[in-house]
């Protein structure tokens, strides 16, 4: 130990064992205030998260619509948690052989998310919508729904 030279006091240098054991035992119990909390809050961030893949989803087929000029066409399948993306170069509103098609999962990542829809929306190369759809999408924490308006438009209500 060091001695302040001035005052003739001892200086303790680093922290004691019981100075380390109370931080410790208050890291410990803010955790287990915590970790409840947090649990709790996850099925509503599942929902907040599927609900922003949908919406940026059709978001991105109407952009596409737009860019390659041709009709894109949004299948929400019966499992409730799987769509499909259609670019419809035919223009017929089915999967053609020449038609580029994605399926997307929201399963994949928001396991306990299922949605409903009101149609199957087409964008059109303008960017306006026909085929009007709202998408609800629920889980243990609630509910959301994705609107498309006849312009075009993809907002969460």
């Amino acid at each position: 130990m060091k001695t302040n030279r001035y005052l003739g006091l001892l200086k303790h240098e680093g922290f004691s064992l019981i100075e380390m054991l109370v931080v410790l035992v208050i890291l410990a119990i803010l955790a287990g205030i915590a970790t409840p909390v947090y649990i709790s809050m996850k099925p509503a961030m599942r929902l907040n998260g599927a609900t922003r893949q949908v919406m940026g989803d059709l978001m991105w087929a109407r952009m596409q619509a737009i860019s390659q000029n041709n009709k894109f066409k949004i299948f929400f399948l019966a499992d409730n948690h799987r769509y499909t993306i259609l670019d419809d170069d035919a223009g017929d509103g089915t999967i053609d052989s020449g038609d580029l098609a994605v399926t997307k999962d929201i399963h994949d990542e928001y396991y306990d998310v299922t949605f409903s829809s009101t149609a199957a929306p087409i964008f059109h190369p303008r960017g306006n919508a026909s085929n009007l759809a709202t998408i609800t999408i629920t889980n243990s924490s609630g509910t959301k729904t994705v609107a498309i308006s006849i312009t075009g438009r993809v907002k969460i209500e």
